[in-house]
Order: C-alpha cells, then structure tokens, then sequence
C-alpha cells in the first residue's frame, strides 16, 4: 500500500472539498481515505491513473513530490520529462 499525505488544503467551499474524496475514488488503484491520507493499493499503477494523481494533486496543491515514488521503467520517458508541468513538483530542478 502506498500512503499519501494530502492534510492542510485550503478549499474553496465545501462542495470543493467534497469533488476532491470524490475524484480520488474513481481513481484507479484508489483503496480508501484513512483521514487526510489518500492510500493507493501499489505503487504500480497505470498511466491514466498516475495522470489522474498528477492532476489532481495539481489542481488541489498537495506536495506533489510524493508521487515520485510512481516512477518506473514504463513510464520515466513521460513522468520524467523535464518540459512537464508537474516535473519541478515532482522531482525538483
């Protein structure tokens, strides 16, 4: 199991808060919510969910460089890509 930190967001409303438990669920690989840790089966997960973590972490500013740990063979040509807009989030400079 893969634990992510996601406490200390700042929402918009609680509609806001409510789309972000939401969206992680429909996530693929999503296993449950333990409070304010998103916790995800594996760290092998397919690229539309990693996308879909990438996303959402953007869109809600979680400290993204958590999801690091996601990197693999099959999909460091894309993750890793320097002109990515998570890249710097994700992997520093």
């Amino acid at each position: 199991m893969v634990r992510l930190d996601c406490s200390n967001i700042i929402f918009g409303s609680q509609l806001d808060e409510k789309h972000l438990f939401l969206w992680a669920c429909e996530i693929a690989g999503f296993l449950r919510w333990e409070q304010d840790t998103l916790v995800m089966r594996s760290r092998h997960i397919s690229e539309t969910a990693l996308r879909d973590l990438l996303a959402l972490f953007w869109r809600y500013q979680i400290p993204m460089e958590q999801l690091a740990q996601f990197e693999s063979e099959r999909n460091t040509s894309w993750f890793r890509a320097p002109h990515m807009y998570w890249h710097n989030r994700v992997f520093g400079t």
